[in-house]
């Protein structure tokens, strides 16, 4: 299907809304975008692809915002940079090789499971800031631990970044912030590569994505401007019980 209404760049535009605000204030937007664009009937890997493009916006002023929390780390960096972005175009390149049928059966289990990581990301951000340290390195653990969650980022994405962090917060001493901003700029490596490669790719909806991407920035900027003041909790909440229902609905069409 390559022609879509009106009426569904519209759902499109407000989903990539909502999928900016989301993850300005409590993460998991893809957890709202992927299922409206499957909804309004664009194919399950066409839908992951156009997502994925459309809101690569947000990751760009995600990381230009925590651009501060990165000084002096570009060069320890360096490694891990090169294996997200690497990790992201494999992972762009398994969704491209991989069927409708295939990824479709998957869709449920990467739904369930990125609901389940947020639904453990304060409990997993608290692990983290109260872990011992013990100074030893596990350098090329690290790398492959990284690489790992890259690919399944460029694969899918919706729980990325705590999967990022679980990693990172085994190896690194880093304070969170710095952690959290380490964290969005490979979360931006991973996306921008998969992007790039999927724009080529044919997969992607482009007039969806003419709608989605302004509509992302749009709702990323809401989002930081009343992330304060909105409960994170109860949204995060709301994403979860939404992500659960609609992996539910996916469980429901395999048999």
């Amino acid at each position: 299907m390559t022609n879509f209404s009106v009426l569904a760049h519209l759902a499109a535009a407000a989903a990539a809304t909502g999928a900016g605000l989301v993850n300005a204030v409590a993460g998991g937007g893809t957890l709202v975008s992927f299922p409206i664009l499957t909804a309004i009937g664009v194919p399950a890997i066409r839908a992951n692809a156009t997502n994925t493009v459309a809101l690569c916006p947000g990751y760009i002023g995600g990381t230009y915002a925590q651009r501060a929390d990165l000084g002096g780390l570009q060069r320890a960096l360096r490694p891990q940079m090169v294996v997200a972005a690497l990790g992201g175009l494999a992972g762009s390149v398994l969704l491209i090789m991989s069927s409708e049928a295939v990824f479709r059966f998957l869709v449920p289990f990467l739904i369930l499971g990125a609901s389940v990581l947020l639904a453990f990301q304060d409990r997993l951000r608290r692990w983290l800031l109260s872990r011992s340290r013990d100074g030893r390195s596990h350098a090329a653990l690290e790398l492959a631990t990284v690489s790992v969650a890259s690919v399944y980022g460029g694969y899918f994405g919706a729980g990325l970044g705590i999967m990022l962090m679980a990693v990172l917060g085994l190896f690194s001493e880093l304070p969170f912030n710095r952690l959290n901003a380490v964290k969005q700029l490979l979360s931006f490596l991973v996306n921008i590569s998969a992007a790039v490669f999927l724009s080529f790719s044919g997969k992607v909806a482009w007039t969806l994505v003419m709608v989605m991407a302004p509509a992302s920035l749009l709702g990323g900027h809401i989002g930081g401007r009343v992330a304060s003041s909105l409960p994170a909790a109860k949204m995060r909440a709301g994403v979860i019980v939404f992500g659960v229902s609609v992996s539910l609905i996916y469980f429901s069409r395999l048999w």
